[in-house]
């Protein structure tokens, strides 16, 4: 459902295959299991007809067996949630496994599952008025639909705009018809209907702004996304692009071309400046970054592939070569960098989102390296996880509903998750040796970002620590709750841990339209920069004035310093805390008796390190440019090996 608090010039060059097929009579048995989905699933009839739906939530009960429920408080004398049973925002992703797993496998009770959850989720349309094509989200157990929820959706009605749920409708209708135009053509032209009707209202309620651009902080904006969100817009691609490369009409072509145009156009910063090559998902803030949804590479990898278009992958290559090492490196695919690590809990939704994305990439562009990254985030799913356990059990097919950041396991099994992470596994058994890399579920060590909250700092001439009534800006949040605020002559003063390495620095301040503020920053003397706090443009469409940002100064911090200060000149200034990059990052799975590093830099020049490898034999070492092409191809043995790393690339070693 609804969340938010919140090709490069050298085209699609493909490159040797690094990884080989494995023969069937070795392939390990299917990690996909359909039957907690199969729990999840049920029906209501309608005016005669049965449709195929599914509950929202599960939870566990004592015995270790699962009850579901829906979502809103629950009223027993009406049998109704305050929301409802079942949604459409999951029965089309739902829908999605079960096509899928029928494409991949031949299964006839996927292939009748599917049928039975887009009939239901076609029902969910509204077929006629000024809402015409739009989805409703809530259906209550006895199949009345419920546009208005408690507590309210946005839109509300809920079918009275374009949505999240919306968008999902179109991936799921596309990726439908192109699998079913060959099984039953009556149905394929039902969906197709369908489809075409959601596509309308698209055009109708999005489309019609394409080529407008709305400023955001001083920065040229798309104004035609869905909801303002590549994320959600990312989704719709996905189904746009099955349904064009399966014939879709002109409008869908169209539709595809201008929305992947939107998405590609977030795309923004590099290996040193934030956010670090990634597409970002919403259209309103340049601080917001979230896994869930972060399908934006994804989508552009297919359009461009289905489009004929290079240019269209050249951010999704970006995000995969130099934002996803970067991620995996400094934590993982988080719930929420705002732009600091707020919300560190992790999802299905956000791992399977980031290994469809590399996946994608890597089958658009032919570059292996990309599979290598996938199989080291998959890992999650296998222990490689803040709580140090597996969050999918293939015995059951269930997967739980996070982790935090502190390792606790919410042991729910909703929709969701249990359908991002089949989309996970389904995508793992179509790839064995992605997979077995997967396998390796332990993190053995993770040298990446270091944040140093500016209120833990010591604070002099006036400078004051302010805990503000809530953290959250309107556009990003500041990190613990608290920042400092700086006066004119006053100061910071940090003390640092001692690194091994020089370290970007990156103060995450409020800059805001106007401001003549500067702070300065330095180093045993030594100065490593300045901010300029007015740095930014107008505010124009953020929800909130000035943006809460990252800003990397020119110098680099040296290996061993641990004393950082910044002095404010000019005026008052927000800080919120800093951000600390190694030059080279790592993060290192093991288990089996193998083990991987990924190494990630943000050096301008090429770097030579060296890194210990868990286990025994030899080492294939193999190096990345910032496009993802592989430069150098090595082996090494002993429990440490010297690795090279490209500037803004990234290195797989495994053994």
């Amino acid at each position: 459902m609804k969340r938010r608090s919140v090709l490069v010039g050298s085209g699609l060059a493909m490159t040797a295959p690094l990884l080989t097929s494995t023969p069937a009579e070795a392939r390990p048995a299917r990690l996909t299991n359909l039957a907690h989905l199969d729990f999840l699933r049920d029906t209501v009839t309608v005016g005669g007809t049965e449709l195929g739906v599914l509950w929202t939530y599960a939870e566990p009960n004592p015995d270790g067996t699962y009850r579901r429920i829906g979502g809103g408080s629950y009223d027993p004398a009406t049998d109704t949630y305050g929301q409802g049973a079942f949604n459409s925002d999951d029965i089309a992703r739902a829908a999605v496994v079960y096509l899928r797993h029928w494409r991949q496998t031949g299964s006839a009770s996927s292939r009748a599952a599917s049928h039975d959850l887009l009939r239901g989720l076609t029902y969910f349309q509204t077929t006629t008025g000024p809402n015409a094509g739009n989805m409703i989200l809530w259906m209550q157990p006895g199949g009345t639909l419920n546009p208005s929820a408690d507590p309210p959706d946005a839109p509300d009605p809920s079918d009275s705009g374009p949505s999240y749920w919306l968008a999902r409708t179109v991936w799921a209708l596309g990726e439908a018809y192109a699998v079913w135009r060959t099984a039953d053509r009556a149905f394929a032209q039902f969906l197709r209907q369908r489809l075409d009707l959601a596509i309308a209202a698209l055009d109708r309620q999005v489309l019609r702004r394409y080529g407008t651009w709305q400023t955001v902080d001083g920065r040229r904006t798309p104004a035609w996304l869905i909801v303002d969100g590549a994320d959600a817009t990312a989704e719709a691609v996905l189904g746009l692009a099955a349904y064009v490369e399966a014939g879709g009409g002109e409008p869908a072509r169209r539709a595809l071309r201008q929305f992947a145009e939107g998405i590609a156009a977030l795309s923004d910063g590099d290996a040193r400046t934030w956010p670090f090559g990634a597409v970002r998902p919403w259209a309103l803030s340049l601080s917001d970054w979230h896994a869930w949804a972060s399908q934006m590479p994804a989508a552009l990898a297919r359009a461009s592939k289905v489009l004929g278009d290079a240019r269209l992958a050249g951010p999704a290559v970006t995000d995969a070569a130099t934002f996803t090492p970067w991620l995996l490196t400094s934590g993982g695919p988080d719930n929420g960098r705002l732009p600091a690590r707020i919300d560190r809990s992790q999802i299905a939704y956000g791992v399977d989102s980031r290994l469809q994305s590399l996946l994608a990439v890597a089958a658009t562009t032919g570059r292996d390296g990309f599979r290598l990254v996938a199989g080291v985030l998959a890992a999650w799913y296998f222990g490689a996880n803040a709580a140090g356990v597996a969050a999918y059990d293939p015995a059951t097919g269930r997967t739980v509903d996070g982790i935090a950041g502190d390792g606790t396991v919410n042991h729910n099994a909703g929709a969701e998750s249990t359908i991002h992470g089949l989309l996970s596994m389904l995508a793992l058994d179509a790839d064995p040796q992605v997979a077995a890399l997967a396998r390796q579920g332990h993190i053995a060590d993770r040298v990446g970002s270091t944040t140093v909250e500016a209120e833990q700092s010591t604070v002099a001439g006036g400078a004051t620590v302010v805990t503000p009534p809530s953290a959250w800006t309107g556009e990003s949040q500041y990190s613990n709750g608290s920042y400092v605020q700086l006066v004119d002559h006053s100061s910071v003063r940090f003390s640092l841990p001692s690194f091994d390495q020089p370290q970007l620095v990156l103060p995450i301040v409020l800059l805001q339209p106007g401001s003549a503020t500067v702070t300065r920053w330095s180093s045993a003397n030594r100065v490593l920069g300045t901010v300029q706090h007015g740095r930014i443009g107008p505010q124009g469409t953020s929800p909130a004035p000035g943006t809460l940002l990252p800003v990397t100064l020119d110098g680099e911090l040296p290996a061993g310093r641990t004393d950082l200060v910044a002095t404010a000149s000019g005026g008052a200034a927000v800080l919120d805390a800093v951000l600390l990059e190694p030059l080279v990052s790592r993060y290192v799975i093991d288990g089996g008796g193998h083990a991987t590093v990924l190494l990630r830099s943000a050096a301008r020049t090429a770097q030579t390190v060296t890194v210990a490898v868990p286990g025994s034999g030899p080492a294939v070492l193999e190096t990345y440019d910032d496009t993802g092409i592989r430069r150098r191809r090595d082996t090494a043995s002993g429990s440490t090996v010297r690795a090279l790393v490209l500037p803004g690339g990234f290195t797989v070693v495994r053994r």
